[in-house]
C-alpha cells in the first residue's frame, strides 16, 4: 500500500486529523490518541497521523514514568496480545497490524511490541510506518542492535541508502568483531555510493558491478579520505556522466560533492544551481547543499586567513558567513513554509540574536515536528526566560522534561534551566532537586557538582 498524503483524504478525515493535532498540543492525550485511532482505522496508510499517534502515545507514556520495570510489567501483561499478533502476521496481516497498535498503546516504546509492528506493518504492505515506529523507538534506545539491523534491512528495501548505512555503522561499531555486521556496513556504504552516482541497486558492493573500473571507481568514492588524484579522477568521471545524461540530478549532485571535497567551491555550486534549472522546482536537498557548500566555501577562506595571521581578514570572513547563514536560513523558511526543521534552524538563529519575539514564533510552529519538539520546547522556554516569564518558561521546560526518559544531553539541558529557573523565583529546595537529577548521572556537566557542594554546605 502506497502511503497516503493529508491533501488527499476526506475533508472529513483532515477535520478529524485538525481536531487531534490540536489535542495533542493541549496535552489533553487521550483525546487526541482517540481521534487519531479513529482516522487511521478508515485510512491506515496516512502516515502524518501515525507519526502523531506514536508521539501523543510516547508522550503520555513517559508522563507515566516510563522505564524499564514499565516496559518488563507492560509485557507480561499483554502477552495474549503478543501472541495474537504472532499468529495473525502470515494469513491477515491488516488484523495483526490493528492488534500491534493496541500493543503500542500499552506500552510505545516496548522493544518486542515494536519489532512486532513492524513485522505487521511490513507485511501489511507499508514498510514506511514500520521505519517510522522504529525510527521512535531508537530515539530512547539508539544502540538496540536488533532495532538498528531491522531498520538498516528496511531503508535499504525502500530505497534510502544513506539512512541503511547510517544504521549498520552504528551497528558495525558495537559489534566491530562481527562479520556479518561488517559486512552488512561495507554493503551499505557500496549500495549508498552506488545511489548516490544513479546506479542500478545491487545485493553485493561487488556483484553486480558491470566491470573491473566501475570498482576501482566504487572504493575511490568510498574511502573516508580521498586523495588529490581520487577526487580528480571522481569529478572528471562524473563530469562525463552528466554530459551523457545531463538531466540525471543524481549524478549532478555527487559531482558537487565531489568538487566541495576537493575545495572546488564555486564549481560546486554552479553545478547545484543548474541542477535546480534542470529541475524545474524548488528542491529542498539541492538547496541545503548549496547552503553546505556555501558554508565550507566560508570556513576555508577564515582558515586560509588565520594561517596567514590576517585578522581583519577573518573577522571580515566571520561577519559574511553569519550574515550569509541568517539570511539563507530566512530565504529556506520562505521558500519552504511547511518544512518545520528550517523554522527550528531560524528560530535557533534568531535567538542567538536576541531577536525574542521573531524566534519565538518559529518555535511555536516547530514543535509540531516530533523530531524537534523537545529542543523547540527548550528554546521556547528560553525565550520566555529573557522575558522575565519565569512561570512560562517552566511550563515549557516540564512539557519537554515529561516526554524525555533518558538523561540524555537533551534533558540535562532542560532539567539545568529548570534549576534555575526555580532559583530565579525564589524555590531553592526544588532548584537542588532539579541539579541533582544531573549530578546522579552526570557530575561534570556544566556546574551542578559545585551547586550540589554549596548547597549541602549550607
Amino acid at each position: 500500500m502506497a502511503e497516503v498524503k493529508l491533501d488527499d483524504v476526506s475533508r472529513r478525515l483532515r477535520d478529524s486529523f485538525t481536531k487531534a493535532l490540536s489535542a495533542y498540543e493541549r496535552d489533553n492525550l487521550d483525546y487526541a490518541i482517540s481521534m487519531l485511532e479513529v482516522v487511521l482505522e478508515q485510512e491506515p496508510r496516512l502516515l502524518e497521523a501515525r507519526k502523531y499517534l506514536r508521539a501523543a502515545e510516547v508522550k503520555k507514556f513517559n508522563a507515566g514514568g516510563g522505564g524499564a520495570s514499565k516496559h518488563a510489567t507492560a509485557l507480561l501483561g499483554n502477552l495474549p496480545g503478543v501472541l495474537g499478533v504472532q499468529l495473525s502476521l502470515k494469513k491477515k496481516p491488516d488484523e495483526a497490524l490493528k492488534k500491534a497498535e493496541k500493543l503500542l498503546k500499552a506500552d510505545p516504546l516496548q522493544p518486542k511490541f515494536v519489532m512486532l509492528f513492524a513485522q505487521a506493518a511490513v507485511a501489511a504492505g507499508l514498510p514506511e510506518a514500520a521505519v517510522q515506529t522504529l525510527e521512535v523507538a531508537r530515539e530512547y534506545d539508539p544502540e538496540n542492535i536488533e532495532l538498528l539491523r531491522w531498520l538498516g534491512q528496511l531503508y535499504r528495501e525502500i530505497g534510502q541508502t544513506h539512512e541503511s548505512r547510517l544504521c549498520y555503522e552504528v551497528v558495525a561499531r558495537l559489534k566491530p568483531n562481527d562479520p556479518l555486521s561488517v559486512k552488512n556496513y561495507k554493503d551499505s556504504i557500496a549500495l549508498d555510493t552506488m545511489k548516490k552516482g544513479g546506479w542500478e541497486e545491487a545485493k553485493d558492493h561487488r556483484d553486480l558491478i558491470k566491470d573491473k573500473k566501475e570498482a576501482e571507481e566504487l572504493e575511490r568514492a568510498a574511502k573516508a579520505v580521498q586523495s588529490s588524484s581520487d577526487l580528480d579522477q571522481l569529478i572528471t568521471e562524473f563530469q562525463q556522466r552528466v554530459q551523457r545524461e545531463p538531466e540525471n540530478i543524481n549524478y549532478r549532485r555527487v559531482l558537487a560533492e565531489h568538487c566541495a571535497r576537493a575545495k572546488r567551491f564555486d564549481e560546486a555550486l554552479e553545478v547545484l544551481r543548474e541542477a535546480q534549472k534542470i529541475a524545474g522546482r524548488a528542491d529542498p536537498q539541492v538547496d541545503r547543499a548549496i547552503s553546505n557548500i556555501t558554508i565550507q566555501k566560508f570556513e576555508t577562506a577564515i582558515e586560509a586567513a588565520q594561517t596567514a595571521g590576517d585578522e581583519a581578514s577573518v573577522a571580515a570572513q566571520q561577519q559574511a558567513k553569519a550574515d550569509f547563514v541568517f539570511e539563507n536560513a530566512k530565504d529556506l523558511v520562505t521558500r519552504y513554509p511547511n518544512d518545520l526543521q528550517f523554522k527550528y534552524d531560524l528560530g535557533v538563529l534568531y535567538y542567538e540574536r536576541s531577536m525574542i519575539m521573531e524566534a519565538l514564533e518559529e518555535f511555536q510552529l516547530a514543535q509540531r515536528n516530533p523530531q524537534r519538539r523537545t529542543r523547540a520546547l527548550y528554546y521556547l522556554a528560553l525565550c520566555f526566560k529573557s522575558k522575565q516569564q519565569f512561570d512560562i518558561a517552566l511550563e515549557q521546560l516540564e512539557k519537554a522534561a515529561s516526554e524525555l526518559s533518558l538523561m540524555d544531553d537533551t534533558k540535562k539541558d532542560i532539567v539545568y534551566e529548570m534549576g534555575l529557573l526555580h532559583e530565579a523565583i525564589g524555590q531553592n529546595d526544588k532548584a537542588v532537586e532539579r541539579f541533582k537529577e544531573i549530578y546522579g548521572t552526570d557530575i561534570r556537566y556544566k556546574d551542578v557538582a559545585q551547586r550540589i557542594e554549596k548547597a549541602y554546605k549550607r
